[in-house]
């Protein structure tokens, strides 16, 4: 299996370093980022994939509880905290495990393995597309159809977590795949599509223009670009601009 990759949240400078680097000692796991609150967690969330969370429940401005509660479509969840009276509340959000601090490294790689078990335990989404180079064109298996797009009709494509959108010119709605973003952009040629944000994966040769907030395609289309994403859409830019 794939490394899995981690949000790291604690307002507690040392119980996010031990965080840190209990995450590191872990060879499944892979550390996208540490932040001191919630509002900082969101913010990673939209620009990065993530697959679990270990934060902390009592944090200011929003607690870890009411963090997991507000997000529409979370990452697997353990809860880290000093209270005890927390752990039946967070089993109701359907957490997979429950520290205490302190906790252990041995704790934690035993909450790390429940993880891996539960992501195991999904159902594996079917490749999603078979690349033909030479006729320039994919087939994308979409419910019971297998459709064939030329490359040059995709605008962009959407990730929905398990799912992706393939908005394409020519067609009233897009195809929905059972496909990870990230599954999809290796099969795409990398210099004519780019990922310039969590959930967003553009056809270069569909952008009409670039101004403050994001870029815009060819059919007004406005596709925001991500702070993770940004520096190599800027280099893209700087490659092929004029002026």
């Amino acid at each position: 299996m794939k490394k899995i990759r981690v949000l790291a949240v604690d307002d507690e400078p040392l119980a996010l370093r031990q965080l840190e680097m209990y995450i590191g000692k872990v060879p499944f796991l892979e550390l996208v980022a540490a932040c001191r609150s919630a509002l900082d967690a969101r913010r990673v969330l939209d620009e990065a994939d993530v697959d679990a969370l270990f934060l902390d429940i009592n944090m200011p401005d929003i607690s870890g509880m009411d963090f997991v509660r507000a997000l529409q479509d979370p990452p697997l969840v353990v809860f880290t905290t000093a209270y005890s009276e927390y752990a039946v509340e967070g089993f109701r959000v359907d957490a997979v495990d429950y520290l205490l601090k302190p906790f252990s490294l041995a704790e934690f790689i035993a909450a790390a393995e429940r993880v891996r078990q539960r992501l195991e335990a999904r159902p594996a989404a079917h490749a999603p597309l078979d690349l033909h180079t030479q006729d320039d064109s994919v087939f994308f298996h979409a419910d019971a159809r297998t459709v064939r797009v030329r490359l040059s009709d995709i605008r962009y494509i959407e990730g929905m977590r398990e799912y992706v959108k393939v908005w394409y010119a020519g067609a009233a709605v897009p195809l929905l795949v059972l496909a990870r973003l990230k599954a999809v952009l290796d099969k795409l040629p990398a210099g004519r599509f780019m990922r310039v944000h969590r959930s967003y994966i553009v056809n270069l040769s569909r952008i009409a223009e670039v101004d403050r907030d994001g870029i815009i395609l060819d059919d007004n289309t406005m596709i925001p670009v991500g702070d993770l994403y940004r520096q190599e859409f800027k280099e893209y830019l700087s490659r092929t601009s004029l002026g």
